[in-house]
């Protein structure tokens, strides 16, 4: 590009961008307009100054690196640096270095020129950009960013660990991807005319993580605006509300068997009453008579005065307080026994028990009857289980069930797992609710894991059940060590 500095470098005087004509050995030869009315610098002072001294001083290296290796074709023709537009202003410029000959003499003279952009802005936005994207790839809330038409663009690690999915798997799909489907549509297009306008929505929502697992959010959706004021895109931000859903349902849950204890007291007293004297007029008649037909229908009855018995007695059971004493307790052995008088039964005889105990655990302050109703209990309904499966599939592998003991952050886990027809999905929430049994009827009260729940609870510990439907199920017992009776 060849211009003279005479004539043509008085059009770039209203040049937006500053324009120097440099010699070879870097002294200003001239300078456009634009740069003198941003600057703090008089011309005729700037006519006698090497370039160099308008550069901060971290740039002066760079600047000449660049000039020499560019006179040589070595390099770009570009180079950024700090410029001393002012005293008090130091702007980040981009240099763009052309070499310019005149030929005023038979000795033609080399210069240079120089076209230098402010890219301060840019520099700042950039620099926020990258604070903002830092903030975003370590932040513990899962982000997202979509297009015009909900298509996702950006989506931040802590997203991906939330919903299980890779970011190739999300980004160009839309949300529905992982959509719960609980919520109506009035409820999404009240959204999106809320968004649409500009305006920021914000509203909690149930989400299905890639294993299908709920994923509740509080979310929070925000148009971005370009410079125009136009909405270009959506930004939304969750807070995880999972474990807060979770601890709810749990407050609900034990909320509603403190109810259902207290009104337990109450009805087994109402009813053992006339129960009591209905089982006195049943002997009696049975003594009494000698017809054979009488004697079988009255045997029937105290077969379910007895069953009515049992059921006023779980009940009792779990609304009284125990009046047991606390004494340190050797987990591992109650579980052995527990295994002992289930594999007794002949419903047991094959089935396959498992123990994996770990020995080094220290007795705990509990009441071994008490846990050994807990332990017998769920073996016991593993056994029907497993029994049932067989009754169904004759040629399913060897039936077992397992028994662990283990310690794990400051409390004994206790597991029983078997391999029976597990528990579905819907009804898994259920199996600690009095009176719920997957069993047929008469084979069951609903009541032992009622009871059992009951009895882990009243130790401070916790007792969960999980299960795939047709495979597995597993009971797990949790202990603290140091509860504070």
């Amino acid at each position: 590009m060849k211009i003279s500095t005479e004539i043509s470098f008085r059009a770039l005087d209203q040049f937006p961008d500053y324009c120097f004509i440099i010699s070879e050995d870097g002294y200003v030869i001239d300078v456009n307009q634009s740069f003198l009315s941003q600057s703090d610098k008089a011309k005729d002072w700037l006519l006698n100054q090497k370039f160099e001294t308008l550069l901060h001083e971290a740039s002066l290296l760079k600047f000449e690196h660049a000039l020499f290796s560019y006179s040589l074709k070595k390099a770009s023709n570009t180079v950024e640096c700090k410029l001393l537009l002012r005293e008090d202003a130091i702007i980040d410029v981009r240099i763009y270095l052309s070499i310019n000959e005149t030929a005023k003499s038979k000795k033609a003279q080399k210069t240079y020129l120089l076209i230098i952009k402010d890219i301060t802005e840019a520099k700042r936005k950039e620099i926020d950009l990258l604070r903002f994207y830092f903030v975003a790839q370590n932040t513990v809330n899962p982000l997202q960013i979509t297009d015009l038409n909900g298509k996702m663009v950006y989506v931040n690690p802590a997203f991906e660990k939330a919903s299980g999915y890779t970011s190739k798997e999300l980004l160009g799909n839309d949300p529905r991807i992982f959509s719960g489907k609980k919520l109506s549509r009035k409820f999404w297009d009240n959204m999106w005319q809320t968004i649409s306008s500009g305006k920021v929505w914000v509203g909690e929502v149930e989400n299905k993580k890639k294993n299908g697992d709920p994923f509740y959010t509080q979310l929070l959706i925000s148009p971005i605006l370009n410079y125009d004021n136009n909405v270009i895109g959506y930004f939304g931000i969750h807070r995880d509300l999972t474990e807060r859903r979770n601890l709810e349902k749990q407050l609900i849950h034990t909320q509603k068997m403190e109810s259902i204890g207290t009104l337990a007291a109450g009805v087994a007293h109402e009813v053992g009453n006339p129960l009591a004297s209905i089982s006195a007029l049943v002997q009696i008649i049975q003594r009494q008579t000698q017809d054979v037909f009488i004697k079988e229908k009255l045997e029937l009855v105290k077969k379910q005065i007895t069953r009515i018995s049992k059921i006023i007695r779980d009940l009792v059971d779990f609304s009284r307080p125990s009046n047991y004493e606390l004494r340190l307790t050797d987990i591992n052995e109650n579980v052995r026994e527990s295994i002992e008088i289930v594999q007794v039964g002949k419903k047991a005889k094959d089935i396959d028990f498992l123990t994996e105990l770990d020995d080094s655990l220290s007795p705990l302050p509990l009441v071994a009857d008490q846990m050994q109703q807990v332990f017998v209990n769920i073996l016991i309904n593993a056994v029907d289980a497993i029994l049932e499966k067989r009754a169904q599939q004759p040629n399913s592998p060897k039936s077992f069930i397992k028994a662990t003991t283990t310690f794990r952050d400051d409390s004994y886990i206790v597991t029983f797992e078997d391999n029976g027809p597990g528990v579905h999905a819907d009804n898994l929430g259920k199996i600690f609710e009095p009176f719920f049994t997957t069993k047929m009827e008469g084979k069951g009260t609903g009541l032992g894991l009622w009871v059992s729940y009951g009895i882990v609870k009243s130790f401070q510990g916790e007792l969960k059940a999980e299960s795939s439907y047709g495979e597995w199920t597993k009971f797990i017992i949790i202990l603290p060590v140091n509860p504070s009776f």
